[in-house]
């Protein structure tokens, strides 16, 4: 059996009925096979899972620097926003991402292609270190909140924006004036705004470092 074929049947699953709940034996019976199949694959589960990972990671496309290739800021901007797009997509997969950082050869192209990209642009290796560590923490931790298990419902912002209404306007005044800015934004709205005020940043520091 094509282990390519094996990986994606497990996103699928992960996908479905999350990490803790997959099981060798489920994806053995999707597949139509038995579990001795999957083991001369996978030493196990937790190798498996490390391959699932490393699969996300193919819908995640940094362009390798070239003299006449994008800025590092809109490498940056693509970068970033389809790692958030693919993460959407696999929100099942979202646990893995916290536990273990990607170290597949998907993983590494993708930092090594980032890295390289920041440093053609005049990042330090250090500078470019914490700006590809940064962007990575920012869009994981933003799809964990929103899109990953136990995420608000929009049912549930909506009764949160009640419940902020609902504060006393002379104890907490600004909560009261804000219940609808604070519950109400869209999420793409949400994630590009902290995006640009990161990107801000981080160009900032590289202008300063530069001088």
């Amino acid at each position: 059996m094509d282990t390519g074929r094996i990986i994606d049947m497990a996103l699928k699953l992960v996908d479905e009925v999350g990490v803790q709940a997959l099981t060798l034996r489920m994806l053995a019976d999707a597949l139509e096979s038995g579990t001795a199949t999957l083991y001369r694959h996978f030493g196990g589960k937790d190798e498996l899972l490390a391959h699932v990972v490393d699969r996300i990671f193919v819908d995640v496309c940094v362009p390798p620097a070239a003299p006449d290739g994008p800025t590092w800021r809109e490498a940056a901007e693509a970068g970033a926003e389809a790692f958030y797009e693919t993460l959407c997509r696999h929100p099942g997969a979202l646990p893995l991402l916290v536990a273990q950082v990607p170290v597949g050869p998907n993983g590494l192209l993708n930092r090594e292609r980032s890295l390289g990209l920041l440093l053609s642009h005049g990042f330090s290796v250090a500078l470019a270190a914490r700006t590809f560590t940064a962007i990575g923490h920012y869009v994981i931790g933003f799809a964990v909140q929103q899109h990953g298990p136990g995420a608000a419902r929009p049912e549930d912002e909506a009764q949160l924006r009640d419940y902020y209404r609902s504060l006393d306007p002379a104890l907490y005044p600004a909560t009261t004036a804000g219940a609808e800015e604070l519950t109400s934004v869209p999420l793409r709205e949400e994630f590009r705004f902290g995006l640009d005020l990161l990107l801000d940043g981080l160009e900032e520091v590289r202008r300063a470092e530069s001088e």
